[in-house]
């Protein structure tokens, strides 16, 4: 079994679709319970991986002030601590927005998945960047939507006790149980902590995909839009939603 480190892991819904896959996960530091990645040093050559989103609010389009610099800084810290504990892949989950990772002695991939892609009611899409000492690749299995998401996002209703979705409901809509609960803490702090984190079965659908591509023994070529879709011949997009992504990627 893979042991894989858990960075910013927050009530880690990441690292839950991870263990799903079959991974296990050593889950570092977090401001929630009181800890401090700055200060957090990894033994080098224990972990497979190292999984985590950090903070995304200096590079999320809908943010309602001037970037803090905390960001960047978490950025360099998630670098840091791949660089020491020398893992075979690192995942990285942020916005679409976010700056590339540079590890020396990685190669990355960014990839775009949409929660819709999992089944799941939420038209949500997230972001990551999948780094390997081997160059491997990651082609996540996908299905397709099927009708209108009726949630764009997993967050509360702007926190208006009025328009916050129940809590059951919301569990569900983030692929946890219905009973989930988190003890101890307020109303508007548990409703942060699901809301902030990484569909569950995406996360799983993720960590088959990289135990696939530690598998695979023949290379493999990815549309160019970043979705991860295996392409032959001569294509460059995997489909017509992926060519007219680009473009709309170009036109802004």
């Amino acid at each position: 079994m893979s042991l894989v480190l858990s960075l910013f892991p927050g009530i880690d819904l990441l690292g839950r679709g991870l263990e799903a896959s079959g991974f296990c996960i050593v889950r570092g530091p977090d401001k929630l319970w009181g800890g401090d990645v700055r200060t957090f040093h990894p033994p080098a050559g224990r972990f497979d991986g190292v999984i985590g989103g950090s903070p995304c609010q200096d590079f999320s389009k809908a943010r309602r002030s001037a970037p803090t610099g905390y960001g960047l800084e978490m950025l360099g810290e998630f670098s840091r601590v791949v660089s020491e504990a020398l893992p075979q892949w690192f995942l990285l989950e942020n916005v679409p927005t976010v700056p590339d990772v540079s590890i020396p002695g990685y190669i990355v991939q960014r990839l775009d998945f949409n929660a819709r892609e999992v089944g799941a009611a939420q038209n949500r899409p997230r972001h990551f960047q999948f780094g390997s000492v081997g160059g491997l690749m990651l082609s996540p299995m996908r299905c397709s939507p099927r009708g209108v998401a009726p949630e764009p996002t997993a967050m509360a209703g702007e926190g208006k006790k009025k328009s916050r979705r129940g809590w059951p409901d919301f569990c569900e809509l983030q692929g946890l149980p219905r009973d989930f609960d988190l003890p101890g803490m307020s109303v508007a702090a548990r409703y942060a902590a699901v809301g902030n984190g990484v569909h569950v079965e995406v996360a799983r659908v993720l960590g088959n995909a990289i135990i696939e591509a530690c598998k695979r023994t023949e290379p493999i070529r990815l549309c160019g839009c970043n979705c991860g879709r295996v392409v032959v011949g001569r294509q460059v997009y995997a489909t017509s939603a992926c060519r007219k992504r680009i473009e709309r990627r170009r036109n802004r």
